[in-house]
């Protein structure tokens, strides 16, 4: 009979563990994986219930997400992707990559939204942020561009809040959005790949305002004590932004990501989003929102272009703005 030397049998002893500990992978977005972002916790208390390990892989902004699935295909090692939008997913149904999540509509939303594959688990509006020492905050995309106020936004390629903006401005003005474009060309100060980049510019003060979320004032007041953010209030409106997730129709783990959706929209997952993610939680929170939000611009119409239109018309709305900066 043959012996197994003793640093062999542990390091066997110790494969055999790993191996009966079933691995979740999740693909998201760089800043919600972040030690300040929501995964922590989310990973924290998912494993408290799952007896796995969730591993969180990240691709950088949420457009950049949905291309690593696109080019894996379904030999993609991904279980679950957390942070792709409503503007994306026609575009993700369309690679037939994803599978029917199986949980009950989510409730706090401020429109309707439902989708068999999709699952929101957050919200917010997009809107560009400034410190309220700035004289005189556009009130307007039209007096954004008549203004010489700097700017730095994110590129719709590669970013979703960069494709919001696109969205936002064709839904506010629809025709004339490349002519707003023509005239915001002047107020660019640069296009990031990533909202962290673009917020990044911002704070070390190289624009006066930036792409970001009405939310983002809630950060700097609650995290840093510093009220000194504000959004500015755009009147033709303010552009949706919901945040879904999804299980990958080639999982190898498909009980578990299906428990892992459940958490995600649970009471204890989404009492974590407001104050990580800093963004509005899908399901209502039986405490309410945290102190500090209530400070927050409630924009007085909502834009959301219906996902299949948003899918069909996002590749000329991109190339509109293209044409339009590179003039």
């Amino acid at each position: 009979m043959k012996t197994i030397p003793l640093a062999a049998g542990f390091v066997c002893l110790a494969s055999m563990a790993m191996a009966e500990t079933p691995v979740l992978d999740v693909y998201t977005y760089d800043s919600f994986a972040s030690e300040w972002g929501p995964g922590p916790a989310i990973e924290k208390g998912f494993e408290t219930t799952c007896a796995c390990d969730l591993r969180f892989v990240t691709a950088g902004d949420g457009a950049a997400l949905l291309a690593r699935v696109q080019l894996e295909g379904p030999a993609s090692a991904a279980d679950v992707v957390v942070g792709i939008d409503t503007n994306l997913t026609a575009q993700a149904a369309a690679t037939g990559l994803f599978a029917p999540h199986g949980q009950p509509a989510v409730t706090g939303l401020p429109t309707p939204y439902e989708d068999a594959n999709f699952l929101p688990f957050d919200w917010g509006w997009f809107a560009f942020v400034h410190n309220k020492t700035l004289a005189n905050p556009p009130k307007s995309f039209e007096e954004l561009a008549a203004s010489d106020l700097k700017i730095v936004i994110q590129d719709p390629r590669s970013s979703t809040p960069g494709l919001g903006l696109v969205m936002w401005v064709k839904s506010a003005y629809g025709d004339r959005a490349a002519e707003i474009w023509t005239g915001l060309k002047d107020n660019i100060v640069t296009v990031t790949p990533g909202w962290s980049e673009a917020y990044g510019m911002f704070l070390e003060g190289e624009a006066d305002l930036v792409l970001s979320y009405t939310t983002s004032p809630a950060y700097h007041l609650i995290a840093e004590s510093d009220d000194g953010k504000a959004a500015a209030a755009f009147g033709e409106g303010h552009y949706l932004q919901i945040e879904v997730a999804a299980k990958l129709a080639a999982s190898d783990q498909p009980a578990l990501a299906d428990a892992f959706l459940a958490y995600l929209v649970s009471e204890e997952a989404q009492g974590v989003i407001p104050t990580t993610n800093w963004m509005y939680p899908a399901n209502p929170l039986a405490a309410g929102l945290p102190k500090g939000f209530e400070t927050l611009i409630q924009p007085g119409t909502s834009l959301l272009l219906p996902q299949d239109e948003a899918g069909a018309m996002r590749e000329a709305a991109v190339a509109e703005w293209q044409a339009a900066l590179a003039q």
